[in-house]
């Protein structure tokens, strides 16, 4: 984190299913008042904003403690309806993807921010890095190199001005099990799995 400085105007943009991912493969768990908390200690932290998308028909959904947990603690949620979808073994899959929510959100508000973080590994927001940084912004992207096979697309890694792999920060945002829990159970992590296409791209959300 030696790469932040006090008066820098910072925004973190999370792809929710792909940080879960990456710390699941890492084996801990997201203590994400504690992750605020810290890059609110470095910098001047604007806004810290979630991506993922939620099953609106079903009574309940496993991550829907976490989305209100975040949003009543100072995250700005970005959601929208999942599609459930069977595969050609009629196993179903509910998917959904918020790579052009997050890019969007990127660009608009990176004429008043000083440094972007996104925390994702997915190879597809190259040209998005790419067209932050030509606006003179920072980009640090934040996933993992640890894990096997590695969460952080190459190019990705390559194109963005700093690179956190999150396994180094994990003594300081991981869950603390040992105390009382200050937030929900990070997402899904009971009724859930999580795969991967296409470089740490499209999260698919399987339920078992």
């Amino acid at each position: 984190m030696k790469d932040f400085y006090k008066e820098e105007r910072v925004a973190l943009f999370i792809d929710g299913p792909n940080l879960y991912s990456s710390a699941k493969s890492l084996g801990f768990d997201i203590d994400y008042r504690r992750l605020k908390e810290m890059f609110g200690e470095k910098c001047r932290l604007i806004r810290a904003l979630y991506y993922t998308a939620l099953l609106d028909d079903q009574e309940y959904s496993p991550i829907r403690p976490l989305v209100d947990w975040l949003d009543y603690n100072g995250y700005t949620m970005v959601t929208k309806p999942a599609k459930e979808v069977s595969d050609a073994t009629g196993r179903r899959k509910i998917k959904g993807n918020m790579d052009i929510e997050l890019a969007i959100d990127v660009l608009q508000m990176s004429d008043n921010l000083d440094h972007v973080v996104l925390f994702s590994g997915d190879g597809d927001f190259r040209s998005l890095v790419e067209a932050v940084q030509r606006k003179g912004v920072r980009v640090t992207v934040v996933s993992t190199m640890r894990s096997q096979p590695p969460m952080i697309a190459d190019d990705l890694r390559r194109q963005a001005d700093f690179f956190i792999d999150i396994n180094d920060l994990a003594g300081e945002i991981a869950r603390r099990y040992e105390e009382r829990p200050s937030r929900p159970a990070t997402p899904v992590e009971d009724d859930y799995d999580d795969d991967f296409e296409d470089e740490a791209g499209d999260a698919v959300v399987t339920p078992r």
